[in-house]
Protein backbone atom coordinates (compact mmCIF):
# COMPACT_ATOMS: atom_id res chain seq x y z
CA UNK A 1 0.00 0.00 0.00
CA UNK A 2 1.79 3.01 -0.77
CA UNK A 3 0.68 6.32 1.13
CA UNK A 4 0.75 10.17 -0.30
CA UNK A 5 4.11 10.80 1.72
CA UNK A 6 5.72 7.87 0.14
CA UNK A 7 4.45 8.66 -3.29
CA UNK A 8 6.16 11.78 -3.04
CA UNK A 9 9.33 10.80 -1.21
CA UNK A 10 11.38 11.87 -4.49
CA UNK A 11 9.82 15.87 -3.06
CA UNK A 12 12.16 15.69 -0.03
CA UNK A 13 14.94 15.62 -2.18
CA UNK A 14 16.29 19.61 -1.80
CA UNK A 15 17.74 19.87 -5.78
CA UNK A 16 13.86 17.93 -6.43
CA UNK A 17 12.18 20.82 -4.36
CA UNK A 18 14.15 23.82 -6.07
CA UNK A 19 13.13 22.61 -9.54
CA UNK A 20 9.50 21.69 -8.51
CA UNK A 21 8.84 25.33 -7.11
CA UNK A 22 10.52 26.95 -10.08
CA UNK A 23 8.05 25.02 -12.32
CA UNK A 24 5.14 26.30 -9.77
CA UNK A 25 6.86 30.00 -9.82
CA UNK A 26 6.88 29.75 -13.74
CA UNK A 27 3.21 28.10 -14.36
CA UNK A 28 2.16 31.21 -11.87
CA UNK A 29 3.59 34.07 -13.77
CA UNK A 30 2.09 32.63 -17.47
CA UNK A 31 -0.86 31.28 -16.34
CA UNK A 32 -1.92 33.08 -12.94
CA UNK A 33 -2.84 29.78 -11.34
CA UNK A 34 -0.92 29.06 -7.88
CA UNK A 35 0.01 25.52 -7.42
CA UNK A 36 0.74 24.23 -4.10
CA UNK A 37 2.88 21.38 -3.32
CA UNK A 38 0.18 19.44 -1.19
CA UNK A 39 -2.08 19.41 -4.11
CA UNK A 40 -3.29 16.08 -5.11
CA UNK A 41 -2.09 15.00 -8.78
CA UNK A 42 0.21 17.96 -8.81
CA UNK A 43 2.47 16.21 -11.31
CA UNK A 44 0.02 15.87 -13.87
CA UNK A 45 -1.09 19.58 -12.95
CA UNK A 46 2.05 20.62 -14.06
CA UNK A 47 2.68 18.49 -16.72
CA UNK A 48 -0.72 19.96 -18.40
CA UNK A 49 0.70 23.45 -17.89
CA UNK A 50 4.27 22.73 -19.33
CA UNK A 51 2.47 21.12 -22.81
CA UNK A 52 -0.06 24.26 -23.04
CA UNK A 53 3.04 26.61 -21.92
CA UNK A 54 4.79 28.84 -24.33
CA UNK A 55 7.21 29.74 -22.21
CA UNK A 56 11.17 27.98 -23.57
CA UNK A 57 12.40 27.59 -19.58
CA UNK A 58 9.09 25.78 -18.23
CA UNK A 59 9.49 22.37 -20.42
CA UNK A 60 13.48 22.64 -20.19
CA UNK A 61 12.99 22.79 -16.14
CA UNK A 62 9.77 20.06 -16.33
CA UNK A 63 12.74 17.68 -18.64
CA UNK A 64 15.52 18.56 -16.15
CA UNK A 65 13.23 17.09 -12.98
CA UNK A 66 12.32 14.24 -15.38
CA UNK A 67 15.30 13.14 -15.65
CA UNK A 68 16.17 13.01 -11.48
CA UNK A 69 13.10 11.19 -11.08
CA UNK A 70 12.13 8.53 -13.29
CA UNK A 71 8.86 7.71 -11.55
CA UNK A 72 7.54 11.12 -13.03
CA UNK A 73 8.49 9.58 -16.24
CA UNK A 74 6.17 7.08 -16.30
CA UNK A 75 3.96 9.68 -16.36
CA UNK A 76 4.45 11.45 -19.32
CA UNK A 77 3.97 8.33 -21.45
CA UNK A 78 0.31 8.16 -21.01
CA UNK A 79 -1.30 9.77 -23.80
CA UNK A 80 -4.12 11.63 -22.64
CA UNK A 81 -7.40 11.76 -24.97
CA UNK A 82 -8.44 15.63 -26.04
CA UNK A 83 -11.34 16.55 -23.83
CA UNK A 84 -14.71 15.77 -25.51
CA UNK A 85 -16.64 18.68 -26.62
CA UNK A 86 -19.67 19.47 -25.00
CA UNK A 87 -23.00 21.06 -25.17
CA UNK A 88 -25.57 21.39 -22.36
CA UNK A 89 -24.72 18.57 -20.51
CA UNK A 90 -24.41 16.47 -23.82
CA UNK A 91 -21.55 15.43 -26.33
CA UNK A 92 -21.04 17.30 -29.18
CA UNK A 93 -20.24 14.48 -32.32
CA UNK A 94 -17.52 15.90 -34.37
CA UNK A 95 -18.96 16.41 -37.90
CA UNK A 96 -16.62 14.79 -40.47
CA UNK A 97 -17.79 16.79 -43.91
CA UNK A 98 -15.97 20.20 -42.44
CA UNK A 99 -12.91 18.73 -44.54
CA UNK A 100 -15.40 17.98 -47.84
CA UNK A 101 -16.11 21.84 -47.71
CA UNK A 102 -12.45 23.23 -47.72
CA UNK A 103 -11.85 20.90 -50.32
CA UNK A 104 -14.86 21.75 -52.52
CA UNK A 105 -13.48 25.60 -51.95
CA UNK A 106 -10.07 25.09 -53.30
CA UNK A 107 -11.87 23.13 -56.86
CA UNK A 108 -12.55 26.92 -57.65
CA UNK A 109 -15.87 27.92 -56.48
CA UNK A 110 -15.19 31.39 -54.84
CA UNK A 111 -16.73 32.62 -52.11
CA UNK A 112 -20.10 35.16 -53.24
CA UNK A 113 -19.51 38.66 -53.00
CA UNK A 114 -22.01 39.80 -50.28
CA UNK A 115 -25.07 41.92 -51.87
CA UNK A 116 -24.78 45.34 -49.74
CA UNK A 117 -27.94 47.43 -50.02
CA UNK A 118 -28.57 51.06 -48.71
CA UNK A 119 -31.43 52.55 -48.76
CA UNK A 120 -32.98 50.37 -51.71
CA UNK A 121 -29.98 50.82 -53.74
CA UNK A 122 -27.80 48.67 -54.64
CA UNK A 123 -23.99 49.30 -54.12
CA UNK A 124 -20.57 48.30 -55.28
Amino acid sequence: MTTPLSERSWLLDRGNLKLVRQCCRLIESEFGVRLHLTEEHLEQKIEGYVRKSLNLLLPYTWKSLLAQVPELAELEQKPEEPPKRMYRGQEIVEDRREGEGVQASQQGHLPRKKQVIYRGQVIG
